[in-house]
């Protein structure tokens, strides 16, 4: 039995994909996972990391701002549509799933015109249009918001299951992570990552803070910056002796997660997932120029349920963001609402459920008769 799984781009569609992966190796050890990617994508990095065999097709985004550059685009799909048809061929899968990105599209495409069960996994509370035209024609879609489903015409195929989290994310131990950080033990510690290519107005912003919580308040910071500003932003944490260790990307996320007392972070739905599973209180960041504003609208459901503070991105200084982390580490108690708020938002269930939908349809069964969650959130 083979299942592929196509997506990528970034983590947010990689890292589900991944989670499923790791639940059906679990479930049926003998299943063979097959992942699609794209070359320049982070599933060329992560997927060989967790273990698991990878093909690579053209694929390309259509940038709204450059629309000069879109018949270029639509070209490399079409290439990428005639290789995923070729490697749907090849493959022999039982059953697809496309986890978003541009990538999912040809794949999924290629499998439906192949009579390959499709089932979509969209993690946003407002879904992006790759997944909004497949589901048209997909068997299954498992949605993480209840909100997503007001953009599918075809309720009877939806599903509110969640967004996957990796085993990997709850692995991690706190001395181990502070030693690992080089942190002390004993203080609070702020765990700061803009995702995986970092964020220049959350780094600006955190540099402010650092300098101006420095001797005020007893607090230490894991930041990731990403790569762009690793340099400037380590040279002036060391300079300026300020309390922080500087990365560009954490690797070793859950180490991370471990140490945190506190996040501060953007609001896509990937991050959201891992945070509220590991009860993680936040304060939420949204990027400004998510498709549909949806990372605004993500956040809105932690901020909702009191798991985390929002500060948009227009009105983020580093004096408000010093404010609040001042003002959330003075009371524990507080955090520790926040902590239990997060872990009721989660969905330590979602891997294992589509990955039961997975095998379900492999084993060439119909619609299973699994209700769908009940809840705000997932």
């Amino acid at each position: 039995m083979r299942v592929l799984i196509a997506g990528g781009g970034t983590g947010g569609h990689v890292f589900p994909g991944i989670a499923v992966a790791e639940e059906l190796r679990r479930q049926r050890p003998k299943l063979e996972v097959v992942f699609v990617g794209n070359r320049r994508g982070l599933e060329a990095q992560v997927v060989p990391e967790a273990g698991f065999p990878i093909r690579y097709i053209a694929s390309s985004g259509f940038d709204r701002r450059r629309w000069w550059l879109w018949p270029g685009a639509a070209l490399a799909n079409g290439v990428g549509l005639l290789q995923a048809i070729a490697l749907v061929i090849a493959e022999r899968p039982q059953v697809v799933l496309g986890t978003g990105g541009y990538v999912s599209a040809p794949v999924s495409m290629a499998a439906k015109l192949l009579g390959r069960p499709l089932l979509l996994q969209e993690q946003n509370s407002i879904p992006g249009l790759a997944n909004r035209l497949l589901a048209r024609v997909a068997d299954e879609v498992h949605l993480s918001f209840l909100e997503a489903r007001s953009w599918f015409p075809r309720r009877d195929r939806l599903k509110i299951t969640g967004n996957p989290v990796r085993a990997q994310v709850l692995s991690g131990d706190r001395e181990a992570g502070l030693r690992e950080f080089k942190l002390q033990p004993g203080r609070p510690t702020v765990f700061v990552f803009g995702g995986s290519l970092g964020a220049s107005r959350i780094n600006e912003a955190v540099l402010d803070t650092l300098r101006r919580l420095k001797g005020r308040i007893d607090v230490q910071f894991i930041f990731q910056t990403g790569r762009a500003d690793f340099d400037r932003v380590r040279e002036a944490v060391e300079r300026e002796a300020l309390p922080a260790t500087v990365l560009s990307f954490v690797r070793r996320i859950h180490m991370a997660y471990a140490a945190a007392d506190l996040v501060v972070c953007r609001s896509g739905a990937m991050t959201l997932a891992e945070i509220a599973v590991c009860g993680l209180p936040a304060i939420l960041v949204p990027y400004p120029h998510a498709a549909h504003n949806h990372q605004e609208i993500n956040a809105a459901n932690l901020v909702d349920r009191g798991a985390a503070v929002m500060i948009l991105d227009s009105e983020l200084t580093g004096e408000r963001l010093a404010r609040e982390i001042a003002h959330l580490l003075a009371d524990r108690q507080t955090l520790s609402r926040m902590s239990a708020n997060a872990r009721l938002f989660a969905r330590p269930d979602a891997a294992t459920r589509l990955a039961r939908s997975l095998v379900h349809w492999a084993e060439g069964g119909g619609t299973p008769t699994e209700e769908p969650a009940a809840g705000g959130a997932v």
